[in-house]
């Protein structure tokens, strides 16, 4: 007799979750894929995928706990003999072959009457193959994410600023509030899915003809349909629209950097709104420049300020401020001035630097040379 819950090295009590977590962890380490059809890995793999088919599903799993693999009167799991729609002996051919996957045959899987047991591929396997597939029997349906770009001053990129930005999409039907349902209109069943909101769909795939769960096209997933259809989104409950949204641009946003406006995107129907992402442009300005938290401007003084000091008017982003220079100062000195840079929060910034740069001239008069002379004989 095999034991299964050995097999997938689990106790007797185990959970669905857990036993679903021990054939993922033996899928991954034996799949064909990753072992090149190795013989060992092969048949760990197949008796992994044997056990899991019967302890994942309730009816089977009682069975084969009351008498063992080998079925009631020996007869075994096969659909044949009126058992659960396992068949123990078809189908191991080999990877690749006609029954499927692993030499496992996974098209006695599937819904309906109580035969079988629902089997989604994407669920077990979507680790696989690089996640779920969209649509399945498990989440929700998600709409699309959308990108757009924002060209915004450097000022407001320093202190923040709201814009409000207009796009079109598929946003939430205005009139049925996204049911699909005309007012004052019920509910009914769906017909297509008989209510289940999903559907067994048989696919052939390199991997052989395998069953896997889909979300019904015509209820999205619900199960209902509106008894009388939104006359504005044909029973969508969506609708192609222009749509204004405010998008709050924080303090001290970098160029290129983009903000994340969760659910704004587009709309689908029965699922939730995908993202809008909003990617900022700053444009440059002619006197001031970003580092950090810090705002810098160069200015330009003249050689007489820089040897005995003075005053001077300097472009900040709080208007012009009036900056002493002291005496002796030189060519590439940087000033401080606390509290002109990016506001930090809770009433704080950062600072401004002003890096000196020394204007010398071009020409001199006979009265200007005369005084350099002079300087030249004080050693200056």
């Amino acid at each position: 007799m095999k034991d299964y819950y050995k097999t997938l090295g689990i106790d007797k009590g185990s959970s669905k979750d857990e036993i679903k977590k021990a054939f993922r962890k033996l899928a991954h380490e034996h799949h064909p894929d990753k072992t090149k059809n190795d013989p060992t890995s092969s048949q760990k793999f197949k008796e992994a995928s044997e056990a899991y088919s019967v302890l994942s599903d309730d009816d089977k799993r009682k069975q084969y706990d009351t008498f063992g693999s080998a079925g009631p009167g020996g007869a075994g799991f096969n659909s044949q003999n009126g058992g659960t729609g396992f068949n123990g002996g078809a189908g191991f051919g080999g990877f690749g072959g006609q029954g499927g996957f692993g030499g496992f045959d996974f098209s006695g899987f599937q819904q309906g009457n109580g035969q079988g047991f629902e089997f989604d591929l994407g669920d077990i396997f979507g680790d696989f193959f690089g996640g779920g597939r969209a649509g399945g029997s498990r989440g929700t349906s998600r709409g699309q994410d959308i990108s757009v770009d924002l060209m915004i001053s450097f000022e407001e990129s320093i202190f923040g600023v709201e814009k409000d930005i207009l796009i079109t999409k598929a946003s939430k039907c205005l009139t049925c509030s996204g049911s699909g349902a005309e007012r004052g209109s019920g509910m009914k069943k769906c017909e297509k899915c008989n209510g289940k909101g999903k559907m067994i769909e048989a696919r052939r795939s390199f991997l052989g003809v395998v069953n896997t769960t889909v979300t019904c096209d015509v209820c999205h997933g619900q199960g209902q349909i509106p008894t009388d259809k939104c006359s504005t989104c044909n029973g969508l409950g969506v609708t192609e629209r222009a749509q204004e949204i405010s998008v709050k641009i924080p303090a001290g946003i970098e160029n290129g950097q983009s903000m994340r406006l969760t659910s704004m995107g587009e709309a689908i129907p029965s699922g939730i709104s995908g993202d809008l992402y909003v990617k900022i442009h700053v444009k440059l300005h002619s006197d001031i420049r970003k580092d950090g938290n810090s705002l810098v401007t160069d200015q330009k003084i003249k050689l007489t300020v820089a040897i005995i000091g003075g005053e001077v008017n300097v472009k900040s982003l709080d208007g012009d401020l009036l900056v002493s220079i002291p005496e002796g100062s030189n060519n590439g000195d940087v000033l401080r001035i606390k509290g002109k840079g990016v506001p930090l929060g809770g009433g704080k910034r950062g600072d401004l630097f002003i890096k000196l740069i020394i204007e010398m001239p071009r020409k001199l008069s006979k009265e200007a040379k005369r005084a350099v002379e002079e300087l030249k004989k004080e050693g200056i």
